[in-house]
């Protein structure tokens, strides 16, 4: 059997583009991955407190940028600390994803630039360390108004509200970001099965981790 892949990997990118299900495939192609699911189940209590009330309304009205960030990127910490020793941490979502959450919620909150959102939390993440990771980005398209349209046509319902305007921007986000090289990898998936999806995935890690050292610092 291969050996693990070192410290941790992120599949990041909008909603239904497809994360959960190559979480699943990644973490049958290789074994000592550990899956650690999203940042909500390490770090349940201020999300299960904002949930009791009107969800929406705290997230895109009564929150504040650093407030958001920061339970955002608390619960990262407390995600990667469950890590076990020796294994590869899969992440729902890893750091650049959550850093594209918060700037377009800013962005769409605050009716500022994307480019000032982004920095603006940048500036907040400086006060929270985080482990390096491999991020992988799934994109339906690589065009933010295409890639919208596709994930949107699958909710199976309209998005109302402030929501549709926070995708749009959080697609832009994340292609932004994708120029700027915040991922190691961006797999566009439109008209693409699971498996040629997660064939790709898998082959750029395979091609680019083995030969990293493991968190313990010992060599493959």
């Amino acid at each position: 059997m291969p050996t693990a892949w070192p410290g941790f990997v992120s599949l990041n990118g909008p909603d239904n583009v497809g994360k959960t299900t190559q979480l699943r495939l990644l973490a049958r192609h290789r074994s000592g991955c550990q899956p650690l699911g999203a940042i909500h189940d390490h770090d349940p209590e201020p999300w299960e407190r904002v949930a009791a009330g009107d969800y929406a309304a705290w997230w895109f009205e009564t929150s504040t940028t650093l407030e958001l960030t920061g339970m955002l990127l608390a619960g990262h910490a407390k995600r990667a600390a469950a890590r076990e020793p020796g294994r590869t941490g899969l992440l729902d979502r890893g750091l650049p994803m959550l850093l594209a959450v918060a700037a377009a919620t800013c962005a769409v909150k605050e009716r500022v630039p994307v480019q000032q959102a982004l920095d603006t939390v940048a500036d907040i993440a400086g006060a929270y360390p985080s482990p390096p990771e491999t991020a992988v980005l799934l994109v339906p398209a690589l065009d933010a108004e295409r890639s919208y349209a596709i994930t949107s046509a699958r909710e199976g319902r309209p998005w109302t509200g402030v929501y549709p305007s926070y995708q749009k921007t959080l697609h832009a986000v994340l292609l932004q970001q994708a120029d700027h090289g915040s991922y190691a990898a961006v797999v566009t998936c439109e008209d693409r099965s699971p498996d040629d999806v997660h064939a790709e995935i898998a082959a750029f890690l395979d091609s680019s981790l083995p030969a990293l050292p493991l968190m313990d610092g010992n060599p493959r």
